[in-house]
């Protein structure tokens, strides 16, 4: 795989993102603000970074931006925390095309995977361009109540229908490219980018897609039929779910957005347009990340030893 060559040669302009959960989080971000300032960086910190940080978070008055200022100035953002953090970076900076850098705060993070203790270790490489990059598929969504758009929104990670907080099950039909598949009587329905196929696809008992796939995995949520199954389906077909009947149906993406359905309601996904690029340091291993996350191979450990 080919390294990467920002336009313009090396970074010059650094956006820093990040979700602060504690003091060692925001002494890192502080940390490293200063000594991509110290080479010579313009450094960026997103708005709600620096308003969690406080104070100390302002190091340098004028460069607290928002996701719009960042998409059109910066070269690269280093995003400092989960999986959940990196998503909500990726979906504000699609369309702007700004490549992403993840540091795992030290949770399970299948995006995030340079450790905090590591970043300066990784500075040189990642200012020099010796980072990998590796582009990820996003899906579009429209909701349509009765033929007009209601909501449109994007996903990196997956779009969930599902039953909401009531108990029973919802009945929804699902078209692929305008062809009925079938009614599925279910909690719900995941549909998954390769990148969201580690997340809740994974839990359903969904497949592995690795990242440079570009299929689109319908992960039923605990179906009626057992004879209903995880599907694959190209990259290019449109998916059209439709609400038949249910009691609070509501469609879920990345986890962090929701919106409430009706019966009668249609979600209308494909993939999007935009693509977000993951730049990886040297030596960075899909399959050994996965070894790693999900412990492949590990033997258990006696806990009486």
């Amino acid at each position: 795989m080919d390294f990467v060559t920002p336009p313009v040669g090396a970074p010059r302009t650094i956006a820093l993102v990040g979700k602060y959960q504690s003091r060692e989080i925001g002494d890192a971000l502080i940390a490293l603000s200063e000594y991509l300032h110290t080479r010579g960086m313009a450094v960026f910190v997103e708005q709600e970074t620096a308003a969690a940080l406080g104070r100390n978070g302002a190091i340098y008055p004028g460069m607290v931006c928002d996701f719009d200022e960042i998409g059109a100035n910066a070269d690269l953002a280093l995003v400092l925390g989960g999986d959940g953090t990196m998503l909500g970076a990726a979906r504000r900076l699609a369309r702007h095309g700004v490549p992403l850098v993840g540091i795992n705060q030290g949770r399970l993070g299948f995006m995030t995977d340079i450790a905090r203790k590591d970043i300066l270790v990784h500075m040189d490489d990642l200012l020099a361009g010796r980072f990998q990059p590796e582009e990820r598929m996003l899906l579009d969504a429209e909701i349509l109540r009765s033929g007009a758009v209601i909501a449109r929104n994007l996903a990196l990670n997956d779009i969930v229908v599902d039953k909401g907080a009531i108990g029973r099950m919802i009945e929804c039909a699902l078209c692929i490219d305008g062809e009925f598949i079938c009614n599925l009587f279910a909690d719900g329905l995941i549909v998954a980018t390769p990148t969201g196929s580690t997340a809740y696809a994974l839990a359903a008992n969904g497949p592995i897609l690795h990242p440079r796939l570009t299929g689109i995995a319908l992960v039923p949520l605990c179906p009626h039929a057992l004879t209903n199954r995880p599907v694959v389906v190209d990259e290019h077909v449109t998916i059209e779910i439709i609400i038949n009947r249910a009691t609070d149906p509501r469609v879920h993406f990345d986890g962090q957005t929701t919106q409430d359905l009706a019966p009668g309601d249609s979600i209308r996904l494909k993939r999007s347009q935009y693509t977000v690029c993951f730049l990886h340091p040297p030596g960075y291993s899909y399959f050994s990340m996965l070894r790693q996350k999900l412990q492949w191979g590990e033997r258990p450990v006696d806990q009486h030893q």
